[in-house]
């Protein structure tokens, strides 16, 4: 009995200790962060001096040269993970309803030639049920259709993204899309169309909120004809992930991977997507290395490319660790996308609560600002899918809101480094920094690889079987 007494005074002495140490370099991290951060300010040189960041593009490769230059000044071996991407950019677009032209922009992988005149008909939330409901009446003529949910549309109905719902048009032999957007003051809206990465079969388009709306009133008591004038120009590049690899000690075997995409779209540089995840993931590595942190398991950074064409880098970052027969190794991936001020963390696995609440409550006594708020869910449509759909678990921040209202602009002409607030972006590299280190140099990760039966239920059961069919990404057949 005395053994065993000893024996719980023993292991409570050493989980004080490791308790102890953990929480000093929160406190470290914490400070570097604070007094040193570097990503603000880099953020807005780029912004200023590169502009945007279109994969495949000039400015593309620009991004990806300033990243590694800027890594390997911080002394680290950088390496670049080249692949090749559908590179696609706009050069002319005309709409016209009735012959008068509304302002429009293309989404990307668009035709690269489109001519074409139909009759417009309204497809409301063009969500399956919508195609199903006027049957062929949808065949080659163009669908109107609303970027996310109408107000009043019932309970209990999802979105799809807007390159599912595009799918959904080419399946129901629709000559074309148009997308309402859903913020107003008639933003214009860009981004992909295309499920794969490559150009799609019909012309896709979008419109301000208010000027769909008041033709989509119109086209309830009169037909409308619109008229697509659209020119784009496509054809392969090769694209760079940007990566460092830091070894791990007692664990080096496993690994931790953490990365936000660079990359942007083009009509203005990407401030908020991805900049504020992206450049946090880049000072966090500086901080490491800053405070020469030591870690059990070995920690990959990864700068994505291809983000915004359908995941393309991470899909290439996941496809060679299958092909080199490292996947296995990976253990946890954290993503930073359009991530701002977060006050707690979320994870896709429920496994993982208990210990990031005993994380987030240990770091909560050094950030006044964390709240310790966690929660579990999954998603798709960002870098982690790839890394989820083979079964691996996956974390970001959680809580804190998009500075100034950016969440309206992303992909369009607004999203500028205007929107961008450096308390925000602190706090969000600080938050993913410390869930990284301690991820790391955990003893145990209670969430393991799932098997692919398993996977095939959590996909199931979070609701991601229906857009991943549209998408081709369900590889369990159509049961």
């Amino acid at each position: 009995m005395k053994r065993i007494y000893l024996l719980s005074l023993l292991f409570l002495g050493y989980f004080a200790n490791a308790q102890d140490a953990l929480k000093e370099n929160f406190e470290k991290i914490y400070q570097e962060v604070n007094l040193h951060g570097e990503a603000y300010d880099r953020l807005k040189y780029s912004t200023e001096k590169i502009g945007h960041r279109l994969t495949g593009s000039k400015n593309g490769k620009k991004a990806e040269t300033y990243v590694h230059d800027l890594l390997k000044s911080y002394g680290f071996q950088v390496s670049y993970q080249p692949f090749t991407a559908q590179a696609w950019s706009r050069k002319s677009l005309k709409l016209h309803f009735n012959k008068q032209e509304i302002p429009s922009v293309s989404l990307a992988h668009a035709p690269v030639r489109s001519k074409i005149e139909a009759e417009l008909v309204d497809l409301g939330n063009g969500l399956e049920a919508d195609y199903e409901r006027i049957g062929d009446k949808v065949k080659g003529k163009i669908a109107l259709v609303f970027l996310h949910i109408l107000p009043n549309s019932g309970q209990g109905l999802k979105n799809l993204h807007r390159s599912e719902k595009t799918a959904l048009a080419e399946k129901y032999g629709a000559a074309g899309i148009i997308f309402i957007n859903s913020v107003k003051g008639n933003v214009l809206l860009t981004g992909t169309a295309s499920i794969t990465g490559k150009l799609i079969d019909i012309p896709a388009i979008c419109i301000g909120f208010e000027e769909g709306m008041k033709w989509k009133e119109k086209l309830a008591s009169e037909s409308i004809v619109a008229a697509i004038d659209m020119k784009n120009k496509a054809g392969e590049a090769t694209a760079r992930n940007v990566l460092v690899h830091i070894p791990g000690s007692s664990l080096a075997k496993e690994k931790i991977v953490i990365g936000g995409h660079l990359d942007s779209w083009d009509l203005a540089t990407g401030a908020v997507d991805n900049g504020i995840g992206s450049f946090a993931v880049i000072d966090i590595a500086r901080a490491f290395k800053k405070l020469a942190l030591n870690s059990k398991r070995s920690i990959d950074f990864v700068l994505f490319m291809g983000e915004e064409q359908g995941l393309l880098g991470s899909k290439a970052y996941v496809d060679d660790a299958i092909k080199s027969g490292t996947i296995d190794q990976i253990k946890y991936m954290i993503n930073l996308d359009m991530i701002n001020a977060p006050t707690g963390f979320v994870t896709t696995r429920k496994e993982m609560k208990g210990l990031m609440d005993e994380w987030g409550a240990l770091y909560g006594q050094v950030d006044a600002l964390f709240k310790n708020e966690n929660a579990v869910a999954a998603g798709l449509h960002s870098d982690h899918q790839p890394f989820m759909l083979q079964g691996i678990p996956t974390a970001t921040g959680r809580g804190g809101a998009l500075p100034n209202n950016a969440g309206m602009y992303y992909h369009s002409n607004r999203d500028v480094f205007g929107l961008v607030e450096k308390a925000g972006l602190l706090q969000t590299t600080r938050v993913a920094a410390i869930l990284l280190y301690a991820l790391a140099n955990a003893d145990e990760i209670p969430a393991s690889k799932l098997s692919d039966n398993a996977i095939k239920q959590f996909l199931d059961d979070n609701g991601m079987k229906e857009p991943l069919q549209i998408s081709g990404e369900w590889r369990w057949g159509q049961d």
